[in-house]
Parts: C-alpha cells; structure tokens; sequence
C-alpha cells in the first residue's frame, strides 16, 4: 500500500513538472500539435502512451492545448489503424 501511494505521489510530481514546463512555452496556440510535442519534450511519452496507455495520451495532448474534437480524431485515428 505504501509503494502504491509512494508511486502516485512520484507520477504526480511529474505530471507537475511536465505542467510546469509547458507553461513556460511561447506561441503553443499557434503550434501544430507535432510542433507542440516536440517543444515540450513530451513526443517519445505521447508516442509510448499511444501505444500502451490512450487515457495518458489524452492527457498529454489536453496539457498541450489541443481541443477536445482533435483530441478525439488523434486517438480514434490510432484506434482504426
């Protein structure tokens, strides 16, 4: 039970930082989201969470900015291939 709370606390922390540093970015509404993974650093996590975990992708592309409607053509593209 420890661990489990000791790993969330660790994700959370993270997902902070990542916040964080997204933040910090210039011109994000004017980026494509390619452009926007890149910048941030988060396109090797997107392209994994694509594979392994969709929920997380989400995530990042909503941390990005990324509308709701795109959101979901991103993800359902990736689902009908």
């Amino acid at each position: 039970m420890k661990a489990n709370r000791y790993l969330t606390s660790m994700f959370e922390k993270s997902d902070e930082s990542i916040q964080k540093r997204i933040a910090a970015i210039d011109g994000l509404g004017g980026m494509t989201v390619n452009e926007r993974l890149y910048v941030s650093g988060l396109m090797d996590e997107f392209d994994t969470a694509m594979l392994q975990n969709k929920a997380r992708a989400r995530q990042i592309l909503a941390w990005l900015k990324v509308d709701q409607l795109s959101i979901d053509i991103i993800i359902k593209e990736t689902n009908d291939n």
